[in-house]
């Protein structure tokens, strides 16, 4: 189905889609889903998934299909970053590993367990609060593959935040683009980054793109090489500057 607009300025196309592609019997064989489960009815089974969720509160109706629109679990209340962190540290698995990181040069390497990414991801949300972020604030992410990363992302989605992760190679005029299209009012990222042996200035690229987003009105420098970078009064600030001003409490 095409649709054009009385104004000519859009072109929907919806296609129904009933090929299918069964799995081989030895990837079945080996599959976490066993056949059996296409024996239950589709809203048995998608409920009872939804119990390995955490809901604040619960959903009234399983789901709701429009093509291409779909919405599940409507009317529920949950949050990403208690599901993906603090449930795991309240079922006392704080001292098992998360994720592990291996960083450039190869020889950084780190274990992170729930309970050290709670502390983490709550003092950035604190620190991020600080700075005015709130619930709908928009934000830009704009860094290397470091722990930090994942941090300021759980950080977002704690508070409510929605938020842009810009690949760490994109140049200035990309990472403005992308600022600008989703009207984002902060930025984090870091002094420089390191990609195949290579320093990657990604706070300078920052600066540049800054330069053409005029709704972003603070950027958060997260200090990884130690590298010379220019920091802009009354905009950028140093990440460790602020966290050391906020607490890890998850409460808050």
């Amino acid at each position: 189905m095409s649709e054009v607009t009385s104004g000519g300025h859009a072109i929907e196309t919806l296609q129904v889609e009933d090929r299918r592609y069964p799995p081989s019997p030895e990837f079945s064989k080996q599959a976490n889903a066993k056949p059996d489960i296409y024996g239950r009815s589709f809203d048995d089974f998608w409920t009872e998934e939804s119990k390995r969720i955490t809901f604040f509160e619960p959903w009234k109706q399983l789901y709701e299909w429009k093509p291409p629109y779909a919405k599940w679990f409507i009317g529920g209340k949950l949050n990403i970053c208690y599901n993906c962190v603090d449930r795991h540290v309240e079922s006392g698995l704080q001292d098992k590993v998360a994720y592990f990181w291996e960083g450039e040069p190869e020889d950084e390497r780190r274990e992170i367990t729930f309970g050290a990414l709670q502390r983490d991801v709550v003092r950035f949300a604190n620190a991020l609060k600080k700075l005015g972020v709130k619930k709908g604030t928009h934000v830009g992410i704009y860094m290397g593959m470091i722990p930090e990363l994942p941090v300021a992302m759980l950080a977002c989605t704690r508070i409510g935040a929605p938020f842009t992760v810009v690949f760490g190679g994109f140049s200035g005029e990309s990472l403005s683009g992308r600022l600008n299209d989703m009207q984002c009012e902060l930025l984090i990222t870091q002094d420089e980054g390191w990609r195949r042996g290579n320093k990657v200035p990604l706070k300078a690229n920052a600066d540049a793109a800054l330069e053409q987003s005029p709704t972003v009105k603070r950027s958060v420098v997260v200090k990884r090489t130690g590298g010379s970078v220019i920091m802009q009064q009354g905009r950028d600030v140093w990440a460790h500057d602020v966290l050391s001003a906020v607490d890890d409490d998850p409460k808050t």
